[in-house]
């Protein structure tokens, strides 16, 4: 691993440390509540006027709508896919089998910081919740949301982008995170620092050991080459 290389990791890795003990270390954490409460409050107060926001935000935190979000990732996958030999097709599967054991080990990493709270919709008395306003059983609240499970799984797949494929595929990836991660803190499932600083750094300190070092690769390669199917490398 190059000197450069080290550099980045060391600099992504103190971002996310930085990132996290800004909400972690001060009293009731400090400016960001002051975010996160106004956020909050201002989609929340909305919620028995604007019947847009309203029905929006049920219909995009209802469990089915997080197909449409692996519909999005797919559909930019595919488009990489079609383009590619058999061999390359292989391997696009391996990096995807690497990307989803890669997001399980770094969401339950993620799960063993000694951090809990509730979702704003259980914290704040007297709020609106959309699943009662509509009927309709979406998520708007949690026992516990940090960090952001969801936004996590998108950063994961974004970070992927970034490595193994193009800067225009990784623009779009943004795109899909911004799109299927902000409903959750519209609706007040999560904090806006659930994604933002909880997902998020989780995702820049893990991430950066992963795809910056061999460490990605070699596991790829390892797929690549073990995985049952067709096209196999030879020995």
């Amino acid at each position: 691993m190059t000197t450069k290389r080290l550099l980045s990791i060391l600099v992504l890795n103190m971002l996310g440390f930085a990132l996290f003990f800004s909400w972690y270390l001060p009293e009731n954490h400090g400016f960001w509540l002051s975010i996160d409460k106004a956020i909050f409050y201002w989609f929340n107060d909305r919620l028995e006027t604007n019947k847009v926001l309203l029905w929006g935000l049920a219909i995009t935190n209802f469990r089915l709508f997080d197909g449409v979000a692996l519909l999005a990732m797919g559909a930019l996958y595919l488009s990489f896919w079609r383009r590619e030999t058999p061999q390359g097709r292989r391997r696009m599967f391996a990096i995807g089998i690497a990307m989803l054991l890669s997001a399980v080990v770094l969401n339950q990493l993620g799960h063993l910081i000694p951090v809990s709270h509730p979702s704003p919709t259980k914290f704040f008395p007297d709020v609106h919740h959309v699943a009662t306003l509509t009927g309709i059983p979406a998520k708007d609240a949690s026992a516990d949301s940090f960090p952001g499970d969801h936004g996590m799984m998108l950063m994961i797949f974004t970070c992927f982008i970034l490595r193994y494929f193009t800067r225009r595929a990784f623009i779009t990836s943004v795109i899909i995170v911004l799109v299927f991660a902000s409903p959750r803190i519209m609706i007040g499932a999560h904090w806006f620092t659930d994604v933002v600083v909880g997902s998020l750094s989780i995702v820049l300190v893990g991430m950066s050991w992963l795809l910056i070092t061999p460490a990605s690769d070699y596991l790829v390669n390892a797929l690549y080459r073990h995985l049952p199917g067709k096209y196999k490398p030879a020995k």
